[in-house]
């Protein structure tokens, strides 16, 4: 079974007909139901629900608030290499950018660990260029045992590894993953993926499915918002998100909201996505999908992440670095993108208890202990 055959599916469907076709009466009914139906869902992105942000806005906090209550995840990222062999035309690593490139030792993958980890960080995002040559499986099973003695979660944000691998990471103690789909339009996602290994579309898009039958605890999806229509690839996102929710309850399923940022290359975004479009989409997301976890990253502005947290946000990055080496003031390459918000761990935090909100490192127990690790 694969979430490709339903994306196929969708792909083909007349989304931006449908979204044209509904009425204000259409996103009173869906407002009014007890529960949200991917129809519905469709309703409430819809350009005829803009008059229905507040309403919207005040179902999606009623039910965070329930699902969640008061708290924020907290993470922070840590790139290990950003050598790459894809061609990637809106990522600063594209092989083709002339950027200095490199790759921490195990020794180097210690002092960012304690440098990170004397934040309170606990929670640790690992990410790579699509390079096996250099980020090996093994390279990456070697600094997760060295970063689990800091870290009681490592998750993972690389390239589309197979089931074995992702059986590998999870028994040294991986607990996550991060896969973007950047666009669910294979055949924009051809143009945007000329050449390397990111190319086969269809082995990207069951790899989160293949991380939930590893046992990953946390499995997170996304589309890079701006690459192409961004309402279609919301929606197909979404019913991922739910295609994995229903098919491997066990697995906490997760959304991130990227814009497109500014980077290395010359590649602009294909539409512009607006602070009131991602209100939506955010929205949206929480009524459809209760129990969803969204991230919003530092990608975003401080003050609209302040403004939207409130609105179905469970997880936020602080204190973030996209540069290899950018924690312990030894980074001498270029950052995957630029960050919006460069607060501190301490500054984000402060802002969250400032909301009445409640950050959080930690709140679980691995099920079974990892030998050597925190």
């Amino acid at each position: 079974m694969s979430f490709y055959p339903i994306c196929e599916e969708l792909s083909r469907a007349p989304l931006d007909e449908r979204f044209d076709a509904v009425t204000g009466e259409d996103v009173r009914r869906a407002l009014g139901k007890s529960s949200c139906s991917p129809e519905d869902f469709l309703t409430l992105m819809s350009p005829a629900a803009k008059p229905f942000l507040e309403e919207m806005a005040r179902q999606a906090s009623e039910i965070t608030l329930r699902q969640f209550g008061r708290t924020i995840q907290m993470f922070t990222p840590l790139y290990l290499s950003n050598y790459c062999t894809n061609h990637c035309v809106y990522c600063g690593f594209n092989c083709k950018n002339q950027i200095n490139r490199s790759q921490l030792s195990l020794e180097q993958v210690e002092v960012e660990g304690k440098a990170i980890a004397a934040t309170g960080m606990k929670q640790l995002l690992i990410l790579t260029g699509d390079a096996r040559a250099k980020a090996s499986p093994e390279y990456l099973e070697d600094c997760v045992k060295v970063l689990r003695r800091h870290f009681p979660s490592v998750s993972i944000e690389i390239y589309a590894m197979d089931q074995d691998e992702y059986d590998r990471l999870v028994k040294v103690g991986v607990d996550g993953m991060t896969m973007f789909q950047e666009t669910y339009d294979e055949e924009l996602y051809a143009t945007l993926h000329p050449r390397g290994p990111k190319r086969d579309f269809r082995n990207r898009l069951d790899a989160p499915e293949r991380g939930c039958r590893a046992g990953m605890r946390v499995v997170n999806i996304g589309a890079l918002l701006g690459l192409g229509d961004w309402r279609r690839d919301a929606f197909i996102t979404a019913m991922h998100a739910s295609y994995l929710m229903r098919k491997y309850p066990e697995t906490d399923i997760a959304v991130s909201l990227p814009r497109m940022r500014p980077h290395v290359g010359e590649y602009q975004p294909a539409t512009i996505v607006s602070d009131s479009d991602m209100v939506q989409f955010l929205m949206a997301l929480r009524i459809f999908m209760p129990r969803l976890g969204v991230t919003i990253s530092t990608r975003e502005a401080p003050e609209f992440r302040e403004n939207i947290m409130p609105l179905g946000v469970t997880r936020m990055s602080a204190g973030v670095s996209t540069a290899v080496g950018g924690y312990s003031d030894e980074a001498e390459t270029s950052g995957q993108f630029d960050i919006a918000d460069e607060r501190s761990v301490d500054e984000v935090c402060s802002m969250i208890k400032a909301h009445g909100f409640q950050p959080v490192f930690k709140d679980w127990e691995p099920i079974i202990p990892v030998e050597g690790a925190a």
